[in-house]
């Protein structure tokens, strides 16, 4: 699919040079959202274990948000 460009309100369509520029730019960024994404997923994830563990030992909700404050 032909990409365009606007430039000072001129539209004109990409060259082959900026369009593969374009393609890698959203490829980077979608690979870095994704990279965002799991981090964040195995902090929670990370989070819950922990609470988890902590409840195993004995403890209850009120110590762990005491411990942890959360």
């Amino acid at each position: 699919m032909t990409k365009f460009v606007l430039i000072n309100g001129v539209r004109r369509e990409m060259t082959a040079e900026e369009e593969a520029k374009y393609n890698q730019d959203v490829a980077d960024t979608t690979a870095m959202r994704n990279a965002k994404n799991l981090e964040e997923q195995n902090k929670e994830t990370k989070k819950l274990s922990g609470k988890q563990k902590l409840k195993d030992l004995g403890l209850d909700d009120d110590e762990i948000k005491a411990l942890i404050g959360a």
